[in-house]
């Protein structure tokens, strides 16, 4: 028997395990791909937030997935809308957003063109006005607003880091600044749950001003 003979067995099955591994390396889905196909089209309180991406008032992407590994609050937002406007003039958003460095804040506003509110030149001089630090994300075909079944203005959500969907609900009981009984701010109790690993408030109904969609 030849060195030939001795070696070609070993040369062919090194050429079938060669092609066999490129040939799932070919196949191998691209992680992005798995992380859009796992995210949900509808919000969910309890389960995985769906993923988007929008653009804020200067042009910038933001996707929401880049935020993974922070508590995230969304803020669906009308600068049109009284109850806004009383949030964020002396309400509870006129402090909220900026405090703790592991939260992160979005705003959105999913108005359409032409309705109340929606004009970019409008947002960006309340947003200037009410010295809003975070992001303000344009949406106006109301997609993301749509997936999260966003109802009023300000309708909020706070999603934990490991991107679940833990509150979905009314800022707090004090619409317009009025309440009975003792106050309650449910977003800032999410905030503080998660924070200590404990349950968040169940949702409560939001109030406000209905989300301004095209249809």
């Amino acid at each position: 028997m030849t060195q030939f003979e001795l070696k070609a067995p070993f040369s062919l099955l090194s050429l079938a395990l060669c092609a066999l591994i490129s040939s799932c390396c070919a196949q191998a889905p691209d992680f992005d791909e798995l992380e859009e196909e796992a995210s949900p089209t509808e919000a969910t309180v309890g389960s995985l937030a769906p993923n988007f991406e929008l653009k804020d008032l200067e042009g910038n992407v933001h996707k929401l997935s880049d935020y993974r590994g922070k508590t995230i609050v969304l803020e669906w937002f009308n600068p049109g809308c009284p109850f806004v406007v009383k949030a964020h003039e002396d309400g509870p958003l006129k402090e909220m957003p900026g405090a703790g460095e592991d939260v992160v804040w979005l705003a959105i506003n999913s108005g359409a063109p032409g309705k109340q509110g929606a004009s970019p030149e409008q947002n960006a001089k309340s947003t200037a006005d009410w010295g809003m630090s975070y992001p303000l994300l344009m949406d106006p075909e109301g997609t993301v607003g749509k997936s999260y079944k966003a109802k009023t203005t300000p309708h909020m959500y706070v999603i934990d880091e490991d991107f679940v969907l833990r509150y979905a609900g009314a800022l707090d009981n004090a619409p317009m600044g009025n309440t009975s009984g003792d106050y309650s701010n449910y977003v800032q109790g999410a905030i503080e749950a998660i924070a200590k690993g404990e349950a968040c408030p169940e949702p409560v109904k939001p109030w406000g001003c209905g989300v301004k969609y095209a249809n």
